[in-house]
């Protein structure tokens, strides 16, 4: 168990943490969630010992271990293989466990070939990927993973979840992938406003209780400042009366007691849409008989056909260094066909967010001068207006190119991408500098634009949010799949995926279930937990609303309290007072249910995935 109290850190005049403080406790899996720049990175460090806090304390058991993906690479054994069982657990009796190390390679993409290779022959994702399954191998008390998901492929990601879910330590995790944080979490904690918030349950019931206390914080705000303004203006009024004297004096002593609440900051949301161009006809673009390779006789594509109609959403999926990118580039005529053609309509505008296209930005610009560049018109008034949209508001927008964070240099990519007016959208991985709210916003601007995307994502939420054809660079070819992420799962699925960890199968013999029983039984399973769950979210919603009205009503007793210490009636005040403190009572009562049922929902939802993902193993 982690405990953390009083904790502050402050970076010169930018608060992150405030008196923060919170328990991890045995077992618990939690999603860290907040926006970019708020200190999620920095809670890791503070727990690593990397950075000190200004003062709080963070007590960690002796003998506790804890891992985290580092980003230093340094490797110090002649094969990857080697260099993993380096972090190995050591046992006294000497047994060897090396097949640990290797069924987490394998895990996360590594060949059989590339287990002997020597790490520096690795490019750098594989070496990150090398250094995540050292962390995996060592098997720490607590597990610190910081966007795991921004180095790792589709089906890698895929056998990670189900790893992450098996895992019975402790586990923190940052990743503006919602689904995955969901399907691997117990618990979700939100940095916000320089404090925490940890939920049991998914995300979702973070952000509702942070929304909840936010609208009764204003309600209570706003009814405060009309009384404030009440009071002041009996005091003013009555003031240079001798017989009010003693009203006015209680009223003034009240005005001092109490503590004078203030406006809520509105917090930064990236939110935006993409500049639609017009276009009339059905396709802005047909690939006929595409092949394309860097060496000679190994063609990345190999004869892929395919058009792309007008609003259509296409998904290029598969594992990293396939192709996927290159196909982009090809679209985007950065590169040319070796065979084949590309017919592009002639009143067709794409553009081209591409994962090295950060490296075009010109360093001795400013984000308002890249934004202005892409412009049709060169205006700086809509630029100014891209770059408030982008999280970079007033004089936040002067700042040069060569200062700014990689995260940062993305979201000036997407500005620039707003102003340009397209009816096709290029997109190379443009989640993985964003944090979950920019994500989301991201996929509703996707979700909400006339033209056509074509899209490279390893993020399967993203998937099953837009994609109506895919893709997919699989088994060593490219192929067009129609139809979306879920029927590409349900009719094809991956090849030499590898598997989660053997269930147990019991009254099975060891046969596969016919197709017709899995599916009815899948859809009675899915049916018991829309039911099930429904039934713990109505309650919850009930306990919800019965909270607002009891904290209406103590505001309402606070207020009569008030009124009534005026008038000098003790009677009314004890009566008053006692409906205040079980009202009170009531709400304590209610938050413990609500927590109660939060933590049933979460166990359920876990129960119903583990039953269905079993269902689909036999």
């Amino acid at each position: 168990m982690i405990q953390i109290s009083n904790l502050e850190k402050s970076y010169g005049r930018q608060v992150l943490f405030d008196k923060i403080g919170f328990i991890i406790n045995p077992g618990e899996r939690i999603g860290l969630v907040g926006r970019n720049g708020h200190g999620k990175t920095t809670l890791f460090k503070l727990i690593l010992g990397q950075e000190h806090q200004d003062s709080g304390t963070i007590s960690i058991p002796n003998g506790y271990r804890t891992g985290h993906l580092s980003q230093h690479i340094r490797f110090t054994e002649e094969s990857v293989l080697k260099e993993a069982c380096l972090s190995l657990p050591q046992y006294d009796d000497g047994r060897d466990e090396s097949y640990k190390a290797e069924a987490i390679l394998m895990g996360l993409g590594f060949s059989v070939d590339d287990l002997v290779l020597d790490p520096s022959q690795l490019s750098g994702g594989f070496q990150v990927r090398l250094n995540l399954a050292k962390v995996l191998v060592s098997d720490p008390n607590l597990l610190l993973l910081d966007e795991p998901t921004n180095y790792l492929d589709i089906v890698s990601l895929r056998w990670l979840v189900q790893f992450l879910r098996s895992w019975r330590k402790e586990l923190m995790i940052i990743t503006h992938d919602r689904s995955i944080m969901d399907s691997v979490t117990t618990h979700t904690m939100a940095i916000h406003r320089c404090g925490v918030r940890k939920i049991a349950g998914p995300t979702e019931n973070v952000y509702q209780q942070l929304m909840l206390e936010e609208e009764i914080y204003e309600k209570t705000r706003v009814n405060d400042e009309k009384k404030r303004a009440e009071i002041e203006q009996f005091i003013n009024r009555f003031r240079a009366k001798a017989t009010k004297a003693k009203a006015v004096q209680s009223r003034v002593k009240a005005l001092q007691k109490k503590e004078k609440l203030e406006k809520l900051s509105d917090t930064k949301n990236l939110d935006f849409s993409f500049n639609s161009a017009p276009f009339q006809s059905k396709q802005l673009m047909e690939v006929k008989d595409l092949y394309f390779g860097f060496k000679f006789g190994e063609p990345l594509i190999d004869r892929l056909s395919f058009f792309v109609g007008k609003k259509d959403r296409i998904a290029i999926i598969g594992k990293n260094g396939k192709g996927k990118t290159t196909l982009l580039n090809l679209l985007a005529g950065e590169l040319t066909p070796l065979s084949g053609e590309i017919r592009s309509h002639n009143d067709l505008k794409f553009a081209y967010f591409g994962q090295t296209n950060i490296n075009r930005l010109d360093p001795q610009k400013t984000i308002e001068e890249e934004i202005m560049d892409a412009h049709p018109d060169h205006s700086r008034g809509p630029a100014r207006a891209i770059c408030g949209a982008m999280m970079f508001p007033k004089d936040d927008a002067l700042k040069k190119i060569s200062v700014l964070s990689g995260g940062e240099k993305s979201r000036v990519l997407l500005g620039k991408l707003l102003v340009s007016p397209a009816n096709m959208l290029l997109l190379d991985e443009p989640t993985n500098h964003l944090d979950m709210e920019s994500t989301d916003s991201l996929v509703e601007a996707i979700e909400d634009f006339s033209g056509a995307v074509v899209m490279v994502t390893h993020s399967e939420m993203i998937l099953h949010a837009i994609a109506t054809r895919l893709i997919v660079f699989d088994g060593g070819k490219a192929t067009l799949f129609e139809g979306t992420y879920q029927d590409f799962l349900d009719r094809v699925g991956w090849s030499n995926e590898v598997p989660p960890p053997p269930r147990d199968t019991k009254g099975n013999g060891g046969k596969t279930l016919d197709k017709k029983l899995r599916r009815r039984l899948r859809a009675e399973l899915v049916n018991e937990k829309s039911k099930t769950l429904s039934a713990l979210q109505k309650r919850t919603a009930e306990i919800e609303r019965e909270i607002v009205s009891h904290e209406a009503i103590v505001e309402q007793s606070n207020k009569d309290i008030v009124d009534a210490s005026a008038k000098g009636d003790g009677d009314t005040i004890k009566k008053l007072s006692k409906a205040l403190h079980d009202s009170q009572s009531k709400i304590d009562s209610l938050f413990s249910e609500l927590e109660r049922l939060q933590t049933e929902i979460v166990d359920k939802t876990k129960e119903f995935e583990e039953k269905l993902s079993n269902m689909e193993m036999v």
